[in-house]
């Protein structure tokens, strides 16, 4: 296991994220960029790094992404999604820790079509009466 690579896929909204653990000092990598750089806001870095910090692996993985899709806040769930895979992968044992914190369970919320005779999915357009 000197080259183990645990591979895990996280899916959110329209996010798709590859993820890929590789033992290292826990250094995470997205899109070819750190972090820090990648994610302007702290509370999607707290997000991303959630199944790291649960199963107390924080400083055992790299953590190297390619996401694509969506937005921001979809794209760091779908991270977590992926991380939270990837882990399981790496050892079985993390399941019940990751399961209960709900962090394999992929979030089934999406954006709802829009209808004909409005202007978005619920929004009608205005009404006046003359």
């Amino acid at each position: 296991m000197a080259n183990a690579k645990y591979y895990g896929t996280g899916r959110r909204k329209k996010s798709i994220a590859r993820v890929y653990l590789v033992p290292g000092t826990g250094k995470i990598t997205i899109n070819k960029r750190d972090i820090d750089e990648y994610l302007g806001l702290e509370t999607l870095k707290v997000v991303v790094r959630q199944p790291l910090v649960a199963t107390e692996t924080a400083d055992k993985f790299d953590v190297i992404v390619n996401v694509c899709g969506g937005g921001y806040t979809g794209q760091a769930g779908a991270i977590r999604h992926g991380i939270a895979r990837a882990l399981l992968e790496a050892d079985a044992d993390y399941r019940p820790v990751l399961k209960s914190a709900g962090y394999l369970t992929r979030d089934p919320r999406m954006k709802e079509r829009k209808k004909p005779g409005l202007k978005a999915a619920r929004r009608a357009p205005q009404f006046s009466k003359r």
